[in-house]
């Protein structure tokens, strides 16, 4: 079972996997201000959540992870190399979470953040901020970097099968799922670039700040709980 949600403020996807026979559930990159629409969801499809995975700590909207945890207890799981150390789970590249009778694969996508990971489920791949449709994430704040990006792109991601397809953590554009051939063959960014090409693209994005990012970044490294919450929960 697979649903793709969609915060449209931050226009945010969060996604639920579940396996059939057991289940268990996890939610990618949980949007706090949906947390009702996802219990009601769980509850409605009577499926038990096991963890909630973020794929990098994100600069325009704050997690539910912490959230789902107070209320379902639950495990949070994050890449080790964000900095969020109150998430249950320090992840690293090659990890496997298991959902039930399912794996979840970490890979390592760095360079949008150097925590970034993306996970691939089944014929599926969550990439986050990593590898967006016909486009890819900034590097120009948190840490970026665009030629560990480029690396992290083309060396990890477009290595999977071509028919795999990708599920972004964001889209502007009402797109919804792409696939790693049409990436390689037609992404704006990469296509027929080499390294220092999309170097220099990338630095001369100009793009502004995100809004949320003061606040979104800090809440985000505390699975979206303060600290208080935290400890009394």
């Amino acid at each position: 079972m697979f649903k793709q949600l969609l915060d449209r403020e931050s226009s945010t996807f969060t996604y639920l996997i579940v396996d059939d026979q057991t289940k268990e559930a996890a939610l990618i990159d949980p949007v706090d201000c949906q947390m009702e629409v996802y219990v009601a969801l769980l509850e409605e499809l009577s499926v038990t959540l096991k963890y909630a995975l973020e794929t990098h700590v994100h600069a325009d909207h704050v997690t539910a992870s912490g959230k789902l945890r107070q209320r379902f207890g639950i495990q949070t799981a994050v890449s080790q190399q964000c900095g969020a150390t109150s998430a249950d789970l320090q992840l690293n590249d090659g990890d496997v979470l298991k959902l039930g009778q399912q794996s979840v694969k970490v890979i390592a996508t760095p360079g949008h953040t150097p925590g970034s990971v993306s996970y691939v489920w089944q014929d599926k791949v969550f990439t986050g901020d990593a590898l967006l449709i016909n486009g890819c994430g900034r590097t120009d704040f948190q840490g970026g970097d665009a030629g560990t990006l480029y690396d992290s792109i083309t060396q990890r991601l477009f290595i999977l099968p071509d028919e795999t397809l990708v599920y972004p953590a964001h889209d502007y554009q009402g797109r919804w799922v792409s696939c790693i051939a049409q990436e390689k063959a037609i992404n704006p960014r990469l296509s027929g670039k080499t390294r220092e090409a999309f170097i220099a693209l990338m630095q001369q994005l100009n793009l502004p700040k995100p809004k949320m990012i003061d606040i979104a970044v800090p809440a985000n490294r505390k699975c979206g709980v303060d600290e208080d919450t935290l400890l009394q929960g």
